[in-house]
This record gives C-alpha cells, sequence and structure tokens, in this order.
C-alpha cells in the first residue's frame, strides 16, 4: 500500500543509480515515476501534475540545469516540493537552490536514510498542505451565501444585499433579533471577499466586562497591569489583512467606543501598557439585536461610531418574516442531528411542519435548531411527529390555524402602533410623541410587532 497517495517523480540521467534509488524508493512505499532528462521530466510532471507531490532531481542533466528545473516546476506547480541531489555540490549552490524554493539538496553517497528522511518530510509537508486547502474549501463552501438555506423574500433580499457588498471592503452592520443567523452572514461575506483564506476573528461584545474586552480587542505588553505575565495579541492584531466580525457592537461600552471609532478613522492602535502604534488593515462587520439609530438618538451610542458603521446595513429577517423556509430548515437540522442521535430518522411528519410553522419563534433559528435536537433524541421510527415537541407548542396560540384575537391587549396596541405610524407616515419620533412614550420603547414595540415595513 503507497505511504501517501502524491507520486515521486525522480529525474537523472544515470540510468543505474536511477533504477536502483527508484527501487528504494518503491520499497519504502512510494509510488515512483521516472525519467533521464529534464526535458522528459518536466513533460511527465506536466501529464501528472495532481498526482506528483515532489520532484527528487539530479543537478547536472545532459539538457539542462537542476535549478533551472526548480525555477520552472516551482513557477508552474507550486504545490510540488523540489529536492536537488549532485556529485559536485558546493555551500553556494545549496544557498541558491534553497532561496529559489527548493526543499532540501543533498550530495549524492549521502546515506540512503538520509535521503529517505528528506523525501518523507516533503511528503508530509506537502500533505498537510493540501489538507488545509481542502479544509479551506469546505470552509468556503459551509459559509458561503448558499449555505444560507431558505428562499423565502425576506432571505432572498437580505442575501441579494449581502452579495453585493461582500466583494467590496465597505463596513458592513447587520442587524436582527438573536438567533437570525447574523455570524452565518458574516462569515459569507468574509468567504465572498477578497480576504478571504485571511482570517477571520469573531468577539461577542457582550461576553466580555469592559477591561477583558479592551484587553481582547486591543491587546497588552507584558506587565501593563497585575496579572499580564507575557505579552498578548488583540483581535484587532489577529485580523490584519482580514475581517473583524463584533458581534452584539451595541453593548460595546461608551468608554471603548471612543478608542474603538480612533482605531477605525487611523487603522491604528496601541496595546494597553505600550506607547508604539501598531499599523493595522481589516474590514469590519458588526452585528447586532438593538435598532442601532434609536440607541444613537437616545444617546445610548456614539451617533458618530453608528455612522462608522452603518455604511452598509443589512437586515438578517427573523424566522417569523420567513415561515415558508421553516420546512427546509427542518428537514436540514433532521439530517445534521439525526446522523449523529438516531440514524433511523429519515422524515418529518405533516402535522410537524404544521406544528413548527404556526409557532412563534422568539428564538429564532438557534430556537428552531434546539427544538429540532430535542424531538431527534426523543424520537421513535423513522418519523418525527408533533408528540415529541416541548409542552408549549400545545398552547392555544400555536394550534395551527388559530386566529390572534382581535380584543387581545397585545393585538390592541400592535393595531394602535400601525395607524399612528400610517397617520406619521412613518415618522417615528412623531409617533412616539403622539403615543406619549419613549422613542426607543417605540423601537422596541416595532421590532416585537415587526412592524418594522410601515411606512
Amino acid at each position: 500500500m503507497a505511504k501517501y497517495p502524491g507520486e515521486l517523480l525522480l529525474i537523472d540521467d544515470e540510468e543505474r543509480l536511477r533504477h536502483v534509488l527508484g527501487r528504494v524508493l518503491e520499497l519504502e512505499g512510494y509510488h515512483v515515476r521516472q525519467a533521464a532528462t529534464a526535458h522528459a521530466g518536466l513533460e511527465m510532471l506536466q501529464q501528472h501534475a495532481q498526482d506528483v507531490w515532489v520532484v527528487l532531481s539530479d543537478v547536472k542533466l545532459p539538457d539542462d540545469h537542476g535549478l533551472n528545473v526548480l525555477q520552472k516546476v516551482k513557477q508552474k506547480y507550486p504545490q510540488a516540493e523540489v529536492i536537488l541531489m549532485t556529485a559536485y555540490g558546493t555551500i553556494q549552490d545549496g544557498v541558491t537552490a534553497m532561496k529559489m524554493g527548493a526543499f532540501d539538496y543533498l550530495t549524492k553517497g549521502d546515506s540512503d536514510d538520509q535521503l529517505l528522511v528528506v523525501v518523507e518530510r516533503a511528503m508530509e509537508k506537502v500533505s498537510l498542505q493540501r489538507r488545509i486547502q481542502e479544509l479551506e474549501k469546505q470552509v468556503g463552501v459551509k459559509y458561503s451565501l448558499d449555505s444560507i438555506l431558505g428562499n423565502s423574500p425576506a432571505l432572498l433580499q437580505a442575501k441579494d444585499l449581502t452579495a453585493k457588498v461582500a466583494p467590496t471592503d465597505s463596513t458592513v452592520l447587520l442587524e436582527g433579533e438573536t438567533g437570525t443567523g447574523k455570524e452565518l452572514f458574516a462569515q459569507a461575506i468574509h468567504q465572498a471577499s477578497s480576504r478571504r483564506g485571511k482570517p477571520f476573528m469573531a468577539l461577542n461584545c457582550s461576553a466580555f466586562p469592559k477591561d477583558l474586552l479592551e484587553s481582547e480587542l486591543f491587546g497588552y505588553r507584558k506587565g501593563a497591569f497585575t496579572g499580564a505575565m507575557t505579552d498578548k495579541k488583540g483581535l484587532l492584531e489577529e485580523a490584519h489583512t482580514g475581517t473583524l466580525f463584533l458581534d452584539e457592537v451595541g453593548e460595546m461600552p461608551a468608554e471603548l467606543q471612543a478608542k474603538f471609532l480612533r482605531v477605525l478613522e487611523t487603522q491604528t492602535f496601541t496595546k494597553l501598557g505600550d506607547t508604539k502604534p501598531i499599523q493595522v488593515n481589516f474590514r469590519l462587520v458588526a452585528a447586532t439585536n438593538r435598532d442601532m439609530a434609536a440607541e444613537a438618538e437616545a444617546g445610548h451610542f456614539r451617533p458618530d461610531l453608528y455612522y462608522r458603521l452603518s455604511v452598509f446595513k443589512v437586515r438578517v429577517p427573523t424566522l417569523r418574516e420567513r415561515k415558508e423556509d421553516i420546512p427546509t430548515l427542518a428537514k436540514h437540522f433532521l439530517q445534521v442531528f439525526a446522523a449523529k442521535l438516531n440514524p433511523r430518522l429519515q422524515h418529518l411528519s405533516p402535522e410537524f411542519v404544521q406544528k413548527l410553522q404556526a409557532y412563534p419563534w422568539k428564538g429564532n433559528i438557534r430556537e428552531l435548531k434546539n427544538v429540532l435536537e430535542r424531538a431527534v433524541i426523543l424520537a421513535e421510527g423513522d418519523t418525527l411527529t408533533p408528540d415529541f415537541l416541548p409542552a408549549e407548542f400545545w398552547s392555544l396560540n400555536t394550534v395551527a390555524g388559530a386566529v390572534e384575537s382581535d380584543t387581545a391587549l397585545s393585538t390592541v396596541e400592535k393595531n394602535h402602533i400601525r395607524k399612528i405610524l400610517a397617520q406619521t407616515s412613518g415618522n417615528k419620533t412623531e409617533t412616539a410623541r403622539l403615543l406619549h412614550i419613549g422613542l426607543t420603547t417605540l423601537y422596541r414595540k416595532i421590532q416585537e410587532y415587526g412592524l418594522g415595513e410601515v411606512h
């Protein structure tokens, strides 16, 4: 059985040596191709470029020099590693070969053990590089816009806006309730940009107290404060050349907002405990479940930072606004959890789907995912039925086809807000004044009742 899926191309004009060396390599588990000239070797490499991982070439060939072979291979097939062999090696030739990208430079006559160690290391390096590339491809597919499931008008509008802004370097503010998948959109923006393959650094601003959040963002020097035993890179530095994603940016403390605004304006920052500024280049994507315009107007968030963040806004719809996507999402989660927890499960009953579509989903996709995982754990047989849904799905308000009562207090309030919004042509400041409530309260009510499209 081959030691690696990749092959080794051996180029040497000394036929006896080539065959002996080829045999030694084959006995070690390598698949070896052989060529007597540079021209024949390069032609063979062109025909089997995907298969050949390592080129082992003599320096002195009848039709070319090994350094030229090295240069041609690295220019056209940069993934392949090249090992040069020579009977007349010099230190200067070895240095030149390494500078040109050779994996190693060996002298003929050295032990076979040394050669085998070098070949093993070269093969391992190519194997690792190919695994990394495959993982990067998988990440690209996993976090592409196509991976965001659903075809509802609300979702398609958000995806269309995202597709347009992603290739640019513009700052993006993703707005939407908790659990709607804002980080998936942020990842999709990164993967569709010229910065894909570069770092994607994510930070939830609500997960840290002020001091820890500052050190996570900016990093610090050893001794900057009690407990700072070593230097620490902050996410601003880690995100250099890539994308920085700040989730729940509305939770950023006021003192930190001013400091972060300066980073956006100057593209420089200073670590805690340091005096030397660091230059950074990153693309910013932020997300929030708050109405940032209202927060800024109410003085809860710096307006100048808000304007910086909201260069391009994308609203990620709630699950309530895209109920036609629920069967697709539920089927996806069924497949994911069944594969891990209950392989017999394959189907969703129509009644189960009907219950899902009647439910209000205040936790959005995250809640749907949790409900499906629970149902898969409890299920018997090959079909999910309503029997495996939590108790809240059986309350009066979530029965399929139930009609919201016109006399319910929430319905009266919703209709009244809609009426005043219509009277003011969507002017929220005037609407809040007429309703005798604060602007922030109005925005919260609009979001709660799904009145965001009222004008």
